[in-house]
């Protein structure tokens, strides 16, 4: 169907669908719980101070969850779909940065005045969509969730490689389930507009997927030394991207790399 719209009528009942099988299956398999579910007492006091400092950079990241509901929820506001699924997001993100909150003040790694003044940094530099357009944003929470996931999995690895973590393992293993089915719902909504408008989509897909960077941590004061330590770490890097992220993406959506390439913009292609 060519210039399929936002507004495509057949567009919500199938997003509605893609809401409640992501709901069913949180429900059934993947609700925790921060007091009960993670191994507090067998926290690592003597872990590395650097993954301390990334473990800090992760939850600055998930700390913004307000900037992100705040521009989240009005453009989603004509989706029930989308909707109450930001509505579920923020629940589950919330417990993110908690549990990342609590697990450096348990290990000792930060005190409380340490959390306080990241919350006020956090709120000295607020977060902006670096999107205008609903598909370039779908298709931009796509590819940050899935970057988010392989954070996770790789931080969790480092901290094997460093004598290990039991409570931080577990930590971090459950947001990397998360984030991946966090993931999974914004690719099937980007599949939807694919199929409803191919062309129109790939314009937004190129927007954002030929000049991703991770959300947030850019805007803090010492952002660039925060990406410097994940760096350092093999945590994420634009190696990983492309290999681990922008690749199996393109290979899942089925779209080819030679669609990719940037392009004029073309007169036919509608709005979205």
């Amino acid at each position: 169907m060519e210039h399929a719209r936002s507004d495509d009528p057949l567009l919500e009942p199938a997003m509605w669908k893609l809401f409640r099988n992501f709901f069913n299956l949180a429900e059934k398999r993947r609700r925790w719980s921060i007091e009960d579910d993670i191994p507090w007492e067998q926290c690592n006091k003597n872990l590395s101070p650097a993954v301390a400092d990334v473990v800090e950079s992760f939850c600055a990241v998930e700390l913004y969850l307000p900037d992100y509901l705040l521009h989240a929820i009005p453009w989603s506001r004509p989706s029930r779909a989308r909707t109450w699924f930001y509505a579920n997001w923020g629940y589950e993100e919330s417990k993110h940065s908690m549990a990342l909150n609590d697990w450096l003040l348990r290990s000792g790694h930060r005190n409380e005045e340490r959390m306080a003044d990241l919350d006020n940094d956090i709120y000295a530099h607020p977060w902006n969509m670096p999107h205008d357009n609903v598909v370039a944003m779908l298709g931009y929470t796509m590819v940050q969730e899935r970057a988010t996931a392989l954070n996770y999995r790789n931080l969790r690895r480092r901290i094997q490689e460093a004598g290990g973590d039991p409570a931080l393992e577990k930590l971090l293993m459950l947001l990397a389930v998360d984030e991946q089915m966090h993931h999974s719902f914004f690719m099937g909504a980007v599949r939807l507009y694919l199929e409803l408008d191919r062309d129109s989509t790939l314009e937004q897909l190129r927007r954002v997927m030929n000049h991703f960077s991770m959300p947030a941590i850019h805007a803090l004061a010492d952002g660039k030394q925060r990406m410097t330590r994940i760096k350092e770490l093999k945590i994420f890097d634009d190696e990983a991207y492309f290999k681990d992220v922008y690749v199996p993406l393109l290979q899942e959506l089925g779209i080819e790399r030679s669609e990719m390439r940037t392009r004029l913009p073309s007169k036919k292609s509608a709005p979205l």
